[in-house]
């Protein structure tokens, strides 16, 4: 049970508390405090996009803003599951807002129809994490560049067939790495010289944090 909080700016309303009541149970009240606070910024939206789309909203973050240039072409219209019918030659991201929104009032969606690359530096800052699909090589280091400096967590990837990459930079982060609990043998129990050392118990773990300056690169197969 999540008690109701709106004591202050990372409260958890009643209404809140009961949308989000089995992620809540997973991953703990602050945890949802901090998706509830964060804006994201993501752009590319085809079938990458649409579905990430889904899971940053459906997660409960502040706002998600989802930005594409493009319009919608037929092969969308068979892969992008937000792209109501009827949508071919619309701008991509204007298409895909109002069922973006309809599966979470709580969340504050917007579309941006203009081209990633005519924006300023700026803008980036606005935002808590930026994720980039179906984008070159040149744009995602440059944007990189750009969230490493103002300390925006950076997300990356795409998908071809069965097969697809991602890249993160987190910059300095804390984390936390679940490990095999050690015990020490009591004084007694055993004799001979390996009384003393340390073993390492199976049965038990043990929750370690982490600080962490990080760059990470996945690559999947077979599993998209």
């Amino acid at each position: 049970m999540v008690e109701k909080d709106e004591g202050g700016p990372g409260g958890i309303s009643e209404e809140e508390a009961a949308q989000y009541d089995r992620q809540i149970r997973l991953w703990g009240l602050e945890a949802q405090k901090r998706l509830r606070a964060s804006r994201v910024l993501l752009v590319g939206m085809k079938g990458l996009g649409a579905e990430v789309a889904k899971n940053l909203i459906l997660a409960g973050v502040k706002g998600l803003t989802m930005l594409d240039h493009q319009q919608v072409s037929p092969e969308d219209t068979r892969a992008q599951f937000l792209v109501p019918a009827g949508s071919l030659g619309r701008n991509r991201a204007e298409a895909s807002l109002e069922r973006a929104q309809n599966l979470n009032p709580m969340v504050d969606v917007k579309a941006d129809p203009e081209n990633l690359e005519s924006k300023p530096e700026e803008f980036f800052t606005q935002f808590d994490a930026v994720c980039l699909t179906c984008c070159s090589r040149d744009v995602m280091v440059k944007i990189n560049q750009i969230c490493h400096k103002n300390s925006v967590k950076f997300f990356t990837g795409d998908v071809f067939g069965y097969h697809g990459y991602m890249f993160a930079d987190l910059g300095e982060h804390e984390f936390v790495e679940e490990k095999t609990k050690i015990t020490k043998v009591n004084p007694g129990v055993e004799d001979g010289p390996d009384t003393k050392k340390a073993k390492l118990d199976s049965s038990e773990t043990t929750m370690v944090k982490k600080v962490s300056v990080e760059f990470s690169i996945e690559s999947l197969s077979g599993f998209l």
